[in-house]
């Protein structure tokens, strides 16, 4: 059990997005995951009666900050972002940076740059309420297309973000489970945690229920991308004595054509 429990609200946005709203009712604070578009975020806060207070953005595309100038004049929350990115997204108040921790009711929040998506990718960790953020970084069962950055950039932050402690629970993004399930399978056909998992993802979705969020243990054991350096994922693929950047690089184009 974390030290300090947060109450979270998962809201689907556009066509398959998330935003994720983190309540803290000690302090009455309230902070949000990227804003794809305002209404359902608005309409989240006002039947909890809760004031947001801080607007984290992961990156700078606009199906994850097309809500924030509405937000923002409604709410008054202070928006933090990539500092990279305050020239693309001037409704960046705070720009911050890997390293940085914002502070949020008595938590810290620590802000992790994560690139390979996007140049300014930022993922949000909340080590005592063990909470992460990671936008279109890592997804369950995935990661994201590499836009900006480079193979190796999208390596080096699923590396890091996969040594978040295992208990971890992650908020990622978009709704991509069911199809990113369906390429691990292509990769790792005889993973057992993998099948079961599956079954359970096809259950929700038949039922119209999201797969979100996953635990940093259930990605470490079923995501075949975070498991680029596992010797039987080598192995699978005919590549025992690659690198693990050439192992994920392999992953990753093979699910660009998938």
């Amino acid at each position: 059990m974390p030290k300090h429990a947060l109450e979270t609200v998962l809201i689907p946005c556009l066509n398959d997005n998330y935003a994720v709203l983190a309540h803290d009712p000690e302090s009455q604070s309230t902070l949000l995951v990227d804003a794809p578009i305002a209404t359902p975020i608005l309409h989240i806060l006002e039947d909890n009666n809760w004031k947001l207070t801080h607007i984290l953005l992961t990156h700078h595309h606009h199906d994850h900050i097309g809500g924030l100038a509405a937000l923002q004049g409604v709410t008054g929350a202070t928006i933090y972002g990539p500092e990279e990115s305050m020239s693309k997204v001037q409704t960046i108040e705070t720009g911050v940076k890997d390293g940085d921790t914002i502070k949020f009711g008595d938590l810290d929040i620590k802000v992790i740059a994560s690139p390979g998506h996007t140049r300014d990718h930022l993922s949000f960790w909340i080590p005592d309420a063990e909470l992460a953020f990671t936008g279109d970084t890592l997804f369950a069962m995935g990661c994201g297309r590499v836009f900006e950055g480079t193979m190796e950039d999208m390596w080096f932050s699923l590396d890091r973000l996969a040594k978040l402690p295992p208990e971890t629970t992650i908020y990622c993004g978009h709704e991509y489970t069911l199809s990113n399930g369906e390429f691990c399978l292509t990769i790792e056909p005889d993973n057992e945690l993998l099948l079961q998992r599956m079954e359970d993802v096809r259950a929700k979705r038949e039922r119209g229920e999201p797969t979100i969020p996953t635990t940093m243990l259930d990605e470490l054991t079923t995501n075949s991308f975070l498991r680029a350096n596992n010797a039987e994922v080598k192995e699978a693929l005919g590549m025992a004595d690659a690198s693990d950047l050439e192992v994920f690089t392999e992953i990753r184009s093979r699910k660009d054509n998938f």
